[in-house]
């Protein structure tokens, strides 16, 4: 029975080719979109699940009140860890690491690595589970001079772990280049992993280099702990939630916890509360897929039972003869599922051809792999497809009565009519949501993109560099200054773009209210990096080496002076950590973080000389290439062993929203795909249609109707459906934008032209496609038809 339903479904397919193609290429192209976002979605949710402590292992946030709202953040007090190991029962285990902006180039055998390091406490790969080549796992430094180092730095300079073992290193820490022995060689670090180095300094060594700056004030490490199987992680949040406060009475920080393998993808937190994070964009494209194999399979439904009548004869003989309705189900069902594995055949060479350009845009580096459990998935979601595209035809062909079939009493039912047409709807409704969604992330990047920042991005490039023998940073910026096609140059700590350092503590000012709390971002520049990057004074003047004493001097920016309520703030003292300075200027407002983000109060100080980690250099537009090159030979001269090393400041802007940048590139193919699949089974209708309806249109050929008319007539159905999807997918469309949008505190407004022009794209697309077919239909002549 088998092989017999096998050889008549394709004895079907080879019988009705346009329809056969149409399915054919319709459901190979949902199946390759759903398993491609399967696999980024399969991939993204197993970021961090790997250790072996995963039930049990937890991060410590903290949320710092200030200025009317609470700031999440990732980072503790390093002294946190040792204290609730010590004083709270339900945990099992604690350790902490320094947050990974230790970025600082390490040395061995006259060969130099730009590297990202930390330091870590000895049981740091007791918590997680990264595996050591060489070494001991348990008690990584056996003192504060030792470091471990990745496998590939091992292979690189000493071609084995084994080699590396005893050697000595030269990093580069803020107070100089230090030497450190090697412990220990781990394995190259997961790609599915949140936390990525390639060296770990001891935790010990950190302490004695900061001294007092370790305190429960000072927020420089990130702590995880595990805890026991038994406890409530919710209750034992309730109990940590003050802990900091009984440390430092004065202290306006309440901690909390997350599972560390969620930190990920649910990351983001608002006032305190866990709103969202890649978590959104994992649910949106695992929706995007279901949706597009749903418009394949709809396909499939309506080309079927507009069909029927072709299979009518079969039918009623089958069924006259002894066959019962559920072996009919079977051969529909059957003959569905076969299509669809023919499909995934075609889906697999699509997706091998896709993939290299897929990972491109997503970042990541999938493989099709055939591991039982991805086998078990893509034949999983294949069947299913199967069965969906093929249950509605199944029991609906299944169901008619021999003896109306041969008396030629069935007719389509307006049961029948309706389904056929709400499916088209949902098909189109779903291509109106893309189209829409498309418009509004391209057109807020654009916006992104072209908006006025308050500070001049273009031509800035920076590397980081340190003092050597030869020639300090203030030296070495005089010389940088005199390279033709320079504009200027100067030198800052940290990252302009997204990472300033804030602080809240010990802030004091003329008619401060000492009952509220304040949190300022702060920067560490140098004198002429303000003129460097146009950033505008709105008040008093910037730094100058013209004037004395310029490191107790501060500027404001405008939202600062605003929450110290200054009227007049140019003159007046404003103290930071027990220090007093004088504010000499105020600057306009400018974003140096994520739009998401409202524009937080900062002040910048004069860096101390030569204190700086980052030379940045203005370049006169057209010039970049070869003042690059005259830049890189006068490094060269003064570092003859470190690589030079540069990023342009507008390429760091972008970064901020390559989410946002690879949403909007997905989801425009995706939409593209979906429309794709959508005109795909309205071509099949309309063919269909036209050919059922040829002695109509002949008839009415013969009584003197035009071509127009014929074609306003075929089309009428298809523009009624398309219209009802627009009402439909319009209201839908805008709740979806609206939400995305309501993330970003500075945005686009939703344009009706949006949703206009979506429609009419919608509607464009669908007439091209009916038109194809109405435009023959209109053609034919009347002879021919009428004849028979």
């Amino acid at each position: 029975m088998l092989q017999h339903n096998i050889k008549l479904a394709f004895r079907n397919f080879k019988k009705d080719k346009s329809t056969f193609l149409i399915n054919l290429v319709g459901l190979s192209t949902g199946l390759a979109c759903a398993i491609m976002i399967f696999m980024w979605v399969n991939d993204e949710i197993n970021v961090d699940r790997f250790h072996k402590n995963d039930n049990q292992l937890y991060q410590v946030l903290s949320n710092h009140t200030g200025n009317e709202k609470i700031d999440t953040w990732n980072s503790t007090p390093g002294k946190l860890s040792e204290a609730m190991l010590e004083e709270m029962p339900e945990v099992k285990n604690t350790t902490c690491a320094t947050r990974g902006f230790n970025s600082y180039g390490i040395s061995s055998n006259n060969q130099y690595l730009n590297a990202e390091g930390r330091f870590a406490q000895d049981n740091f790969f007791q918590i997680f589970s990264f595996d050591m080549l060489e070494g001991n796992q348990k008690k990584l430094f056996p003192n504060k001079n030792a470091i471990v180092i990745s496998e590939d730095f091992a292979n690189k300079w000493y071609q084995s772990p084994q080699n590396a073992m005893g050697k000595i290193v030269t990093y580069e820490a803020h107070t100089g280049n230090v030497e450190a022995t090697i412990s220990g060689v781990f394995k190259n670090i997961p790609k599915n992993s949140s936390i990525q180095f390639d060296y770990l300094l001891s935790y010990d060594l950190f302490l004695e280099n900061r001294g007092d700056g370790v305190h429960w004030g000072n927020f420089l490490a990130q702590t995880f702990f595990l805890l026991h199987d038994d406890v409530d992680h919710l209750a034992f949040n309730d109990k940590i939630k003050g802990f900091v406060k009984t440390k430092a009475a004065e202290s306006n920080v309440e901690l909390t916890s997350q599972k560390f393998s969620e930190r990920y993808l649910k990351g983001t937190y608002e006032n305190g509360i866990q709103t969202g994070g890649r978590i959104t964009y994992v649910r949106l494209f695992s929706i995007i897929a279901l949706f597009i194999l749903l418009i394949a399979c709809i396909n499939f439904m309506n080309l079927s039972t507009a069909k029927a009548t072709r299979k009518f004869k079969e039918i009623g003989v089958k069924k006259t003869i002894g066959a019962n309705r559920s072996t009919l189900i079977f051969q529909y069902l059957g003959e569905s599922l076969l299509l669809s594995f023919i499909a995934l055949a075609v889906s697999i060479l699509v997706i091998c051809f896709a993939l290299p350009s897929f990972n491109e845009i997503t970042g990541k580096e999938l493989s099709l792999n055939f591991k039982p459990i991805t086998l078990a998935t893509i034949f999983g979601i294949t069947f299913l497809t199967g069965i969906i595209s093929g249950s509605y035809p199944a029991f609906y062909l299944s169901g008619f009565s021999p003896a109306k079939i041969f008396k030629g009493n069935i007719k389509n039912t307006w049961g029948e009519l309706w389904a056929r047409k709400g499916l088209v709807v949902f098909q189109f409704s779903v291509s109106i949501i893309l189209i829409v969604s498309v418009l509004v992330v391209y057109k807020q990047i654009e916006f992104i993109q072209d908006k006025k920042l308050g500070f001049n991005k273009e031509n800035v490039v920076h590397f980081k560099f340190s003092d050597t023998e030869a020639v300090s940073q203030d030296a070495f910026i005089s010389e940088v200054k005199k390279i033709s096609g320079v504009a200027n140059a100067s030198s800052m700590w940290g990252n302009f773009v997204d990472q300033s350092a804030n602080t809240d503590g010990d802030f004091n000012w003329e008619g401060m209210d000492p009952s509220k709390v304040f949190t300022f971002n702060y920067f560490h520049i140098n004198y002429d990096l303000l003129e460097m990057l146009d950033v505008e004074m709105v008040g008093g003047r910037t730094f100058s080496k013209t004037y004395n004493n310029e490191n107790t001097k501060i500027i404001l920016n405008e939202t600062g002076a605003k929450v110290t309520g200054l009227e007049d703030p140019i003159g007046k003292q404003f103290s930071v950590w027990g220090t007093d300075y004088e504010i000499v200027g105020v600057v306009k407002d400018f974003h140096h973080e994520s739009l998401y983000k409202e524009i937080a109060p900062f002040f910048f100080r004069l860096i101390e000389p030569n204190d700086a980690d980052k030379i940045m250099v203005k370049i006169q537009a057209g010039q970049e290439q070869n003042t690059l090159v005259q830049i890189e030979n006068l490094y060269k001269k003064v570092s003859p062993e470190i690589p030079f090393e540069y990023h342009f400041l507008d390429a760091d802007y972008q970064t901020l929203y390559e989410a946002e940048q690879r949403v909007a590139t997905l989801s425009k193919y995706f939409a593209g795909f979906a429309i794709i699949i959508s005109c795909l089974g309205l071509f099949g209708l309309a063919a269909f249609t036209a050919q059922r309806r040829l002695k109509e249109i002949s008839i009415r050929k013969v009584l003197g109707a035009n071509p127009f008319s014929i074609i306003r007539l075929l089309t009428l159905d298809f523009t009624k459906m398309v219209l009802v999807a627009i009402f439909i997918g319009i209201p839908i469309s805008y709740f979806i934008a609206k939400s995305w949008l309501d993330g970003f505190v500075f945005r686009i407004d939703l344009s009706i032209w949006f949703f206009v022009m979506a429609s009419i794209v919608t509607l464009a697309i669908a007439w091209l496609t009916v038109s194809l077919q109405t435009m023959k239909a209109a053609r034919v002549n009347p002879v021919n038809n009428l004849k028979e």
